[in-house]
């Protein structure tokens, strides 16, 4: 039986080109390489739980500023291979991260809270008390 196959003339003038257009991306390392967060509120507070395996409470910072949250820190490649060992495959990011967010209300920084267990950090933000409509005097 013959066999058929299909005739592609720019298979020998450009055959990187088109090869692979349609194929799905790959994930690269600075995709993987984020903060997940999960924000949940109440009537009161924020609560903000953010995954960041692989990182010391140390190398953590959090900043607020009115409803802005920025959440940074550096992950730091343990010692490199042993003599005579070899890196077959390295997967793991190794530098900084950052996420920086908005929330809807502004949020009470001296009452806030941070702890940071089993690689996940929770961040507890109360909300900042709106002050009271005040009325001026005219003059």
């Amino acid at each position: 039986m013959a066999r058929l196959s299909v005739y592609d003339p720019f298979a020998d003038v450009f055959p990187e080109l088109f090869r692979g257009f349609l194929a799905q991306p790959r994930t690269s390392v600075t995709q993987s390489a984020e903060i997940r967060v999960d924000v949940r509120e109440t009537a009161a507070e924020y609560t903000v739980q953010a995954e960041m395996p692989g990182v010391i409470r140390d190398d953590i910072q959090v900043q607020i500023d009115g409803n802005r949250v920025s959440i940074s820190a550096d992950v730091k490649r343990d010692a490199g291979p042993a003599e005579g060992e070899r890196v077959l495959r390295s997967e793991r990011h190794y530098g900084s991260l950052a996420r920086s967010f908005a929330l809807a209300v502004e949020i009470d920084d001296a009452a806030a809270s941070a702890r940071f267990e089993n690689g996940v950090l929770t961040l507890t933000l109360p909300k900042k008390t709106a002050s009271g409509a005040r009325k001026l005097t005219i003059n």
